[in-house]
């Protein structure tokens, strides 16, 4: 385990790529025949998690979800796809990006269903917040990523903390 003065070693983005594929089944439909949108937000939860695990090593919990707008309705039978990376690491939180896509198997048509950012904090074998390797965005897409999450953080203090939003 790194000691106080040894800095935790970076881990590329790549490394928590994760990607998660679901049939949208009539179990989880509403009286439209679509996905219910608290099963596309779940799925999100999951996906999320799946690229923070990944990257941390470690239990993860949720602790925000950032704006989740749905652009197309996902129907059943059609296969919901997400994916997800972490975006940058604060400390013991990282922020994750999730995108989902739906495709029509029988068209094989595809729709970017909806988008969003969770931020999840790693935990210790006690249940306590802990350190996060930082993340290293390479590509151009990721620095981007990178930026706008640093962005994004500080508005989501700032209203934590009463400032203007």
């Amino acid at each position: 385990m790194p000691s106080a003065e040894t800095p935790i070693q970076g881990k590329p983005v790549r490394e928590s790529i994760s990607e998660y594929a679901e049939l949208a089944l009539p179990t989880d439909a509403n009286g439209l025949g679509n996905l219910l949108g608290g099963k596309v937000m779940h799925l999100v939860d999951l996906a999320g998690a799946m690229a923070a695990m990944r990257h941390a090593r470690k239990p993860t919990v949720t602790a925000a979800v950032d704006s989740l707008r749905f652009l197309h309705p996902v129907h059943i039978g059609d296969l919901i796809t997400l994916r997800s990376s972490v975006n940058r690491v604060f400390r013991t939180s990282m922020e994750v990006g999730v995108t989902v896509e739906t495709e029509n198997l029988m068209t094989g048509a595809k729709l970017h269903t909806c988008s969003a950012y969770v931020t999840f904090v790693a935990l210790d074998e006690n249940g306590k917040a802990a350190p996060v390797p930082p993340v290293i965005p390479e590509t151009e897409s990721e620095k981007r990523r990178y930026r706008e999450a640093g962005e994004r953080r500080e508005y989501r203090l700032a209203r934590r903390h009463g400032g203007k939003a």
